[in-house]
């Protein structure tokens, strides 16, 4: 069994749709970097934010304004275009990673398919790493598109946990999550650093914190939201707590035993 550190699992914090809400009026309140700057007083272990190729909530503002005043990580979300490349090593957040992305979708809808694009991909990312920028891959927790990071050279895979988040009925919610605790072993043995992200809430976010691979968890919409009724520290501290509190029951368990990954 692999052994891994025992560091606190970090939350990044997508602050996109505090974002949505400004635009909706077209003026300046709320302020995302307002929102960003609350996240980080509260515990955020790190800030991001997507830069859309239609500026749907993100601005490139927004994105200079954040690099500027933030003292925790940015991470930019982005597709992976020149457009975006040029902006990002322009910016030099601390991280990028790159999503799929199509104009007519809601929100993000699978993972990128690293695996039929290499060639590309692989120039985006040499671009981006030598401007110090480390590079994320968002993907299906899939072992073709894994090993497909690996061959472009990302430093890190997030993982998407939407199909676990959005799963009808206990078997098929036990099905996406060894489907993600294999991708992530998988992941990690190959030398990425493991993300994971997408759907996760107060109620199903255990099980993920709970991987001693990933090593961090990026959640948004669902933060947001809640902070509409709670206040942004409130659940920023909250959201931790269930973290940490998984993290810490997994490893009493796991030195009793070890976890199956089977599924």
């Amino acid at each position: 069994m692999t052994s891994f550190p025992r560091h606190p699992q970090r939350l990044g914090v997508n602050i996109d749709h505090v974002a949505t809400v400004r635009n909706a009026r077209g003026g300046a309140d709320p302020d995302p970097v307002r929102a960003a700057l609350l996240a980080q007083a509260a515990g955020a272990d790190g800030i991001t934010a997507h830069l859309r190729e239609d500026r749907r909530h993100i601005r490139d503002r927004d994105l200079s304004r954040l690099r500027a005043e933030l003292a925790i990580p940015l991470n930019m979300e982005m597709a992976a275009t020149p457009e975006m490349v040029g902006i990002a090593t322009s910016l030099r957040p601390h991280a990028c990673c790159l999503v799929p992305e199509r104009r007519e979708e809601v929100t993000t809808e699978g993972g990128l398919d690293v695996a039929g694009t290499e060639t590309a991909l692989s120039a985006h990312v040499a671009r981006l790493r030598d401007a110090g920028i480390r590079v994320s891959l968002f993907i299906d927790p899939d072992a073709e598109q894994i090993a497909a990071a690996t061959r472009v050279g990302a430093a890190v895979v997030e993982l998407h946990t939407g199909a676990y988040a959005g799963a009808v009925g206990e078997d098929a919610q036990v099905r996406e999550l060894a489907r993600i605790a294999r991708g992530a072993t998988l992941a990690a043995s190959m030398g990425l650093e493991v993300h994971a992200g997408h759907g996760l809430s107060y109620d199903n976010v255990a099980p993920i914190a709970a991987r001693p691979e990933i090593v961090e968890l990026n959640i948004g919409h669902f933060l947001i939201g809640q902070a509409i009724f709670d206040g942004l520290p409130v659940v920023i501290r909250h959201m931790k707590g269930l973290m940490a509190h998984a993290r810490n029951r997994a490893e009493q368990d796991g030195a009793a035993s070890p976890m199956e990954d089977d599924g």
